[in-house]
C-alpha cells in the first residue's frame, strides 16, 4: 500500500467510509458529483444518514400519502451554511436566512428502478430548487443519473418534462404538511438553472471546507497542530 495515499483512501480499504465525510464528491465536481442515495421512490418510510456513525437510519414513517418521485440523498463533503444562506437572501431579497447545517440535498432522475438506498451514484446537476423551511435555506439540487438512457442527456432543468418538475415541487412543499395545516412550513421561492446549481454546490463545498477544515486535514494524512 502506498503510504503517501491520503488517510481516507487508506481507511477505505479496511473500513466502510462515512458517506458524508469519507466519500469524495468526485474529481469532476461540480459538473458531475457523487451522490449518496438515502431514499428511493418505493420507500414508505423516510431514511436519512446518521451524522455521527454514517449509517442509514430510519428517521420516521411517511405520515401522509407523499411518495418521493426520484432518488433522493446528499452530496458528500458539502454543507448548507452561510454562503448558501447569503445567496438565498440575495435572490429573495429577504434577511435572517440561515443554512440548515445539513449536507446539500440532491434529487437524481433516472428511468431505472433502483430498489434501495445506501448506494453511491454519479449525478450530473441540471438545476435546483431554492427551498426555505421557515428561515432555513434547504436547497434541492436536481441531477440526472450519469449515462441514463432517458434523462442522462439533459443539461438544464427547463428541459425536464414539466409534470416531473411539478411532482418534485409538490413533494417537498407537502411532505411535512398535515391535513389540518392551512399553510405549508416549506416554500420553494425559485427554480434555477444548471449554472446556479453549480454555484450552490461550490458554495456548499466552501462551507464544508471551512466548518470541517481540521477533519479534511486529518483525512489528507497531514498531522494536525
Amino acid at each position: 500500500m502506498d503510504t503517501k495515499e491520503p488517510l481516507w483512501r487508506t481507511l477505505g480499504v479496511l473500513f466502510r467510509a462515512h458517506p458524508w465525510h469519507g466519500v469524495s464528491i468526485g474529481d469532476d465536481a461540480p459538473d458531475v458529483v457523487t451522490c449518496y442515495v438515502e431514499i428511493v421512490p418505493s420507500d414508505t418510510v423516510k431514511y436519512e444518514i446518521d451524522k455521527v456513525t454514517g449509517l442509514l437510519k430510519l428517521d420516521r414513517p411517511q405520515k401522509y400519502s407523499n411518495v418521493c418521485p426520484s432518488l433522493y440523498g446528499l452530496v458528500p463533503q458539502t454543507l448548507c451554511a452561510g454562503r448558501v444562506a447569503a445567496l438565498a437572501e440575495e435572490r429573495t431579497g429577504r434577511s435572517g436566512i440561515v443554512g440548515d447545517d445539513d449536507p446539500l440535498d440532491v434529487c437524481i432522475l433516472t428511468e431505472k428502478a433502483i430498489t434501495h438506498g445506501d448506494v453511491l451514484v454519479r449525478g450530473i446537476p441540471i438545476g435546483g430548487m431554492r427551498m426555505l423551511d421557515r428561515n432555513e435555506a434547504d436547497d434541492k439540487i436536481v441531477a440526472v443519473l450519469e449515462g441514463d438512457a432517458v434523462y442522462g442527456a439533459l443539461r438544464e432543468l427547463r428541459d425536464c418534462p414539466a409534470p416531473l418538475v411539478d411532482r418534485l415541487r409538490h413533494y417537498f412543499l407537502t411532505y411535512k404538511q398535515s391535513p389540518d395545516e392551512a399553510h405549508a412550513s416549506c416554500e420553494i421561492t425559485h427554480l434555477y438553472d444548471r449554472g446556479e446549481a453549480l454555484d450552490v454546490i461550490r458554495r456548499c463545498q466552501a462551507d464544508y471546507d471551512e466548518r470541517f477544515a481540521d477533519l479534511k486535514t486529518l483525512l489528507a494524512g497531514v498531522p494536525l497542530g
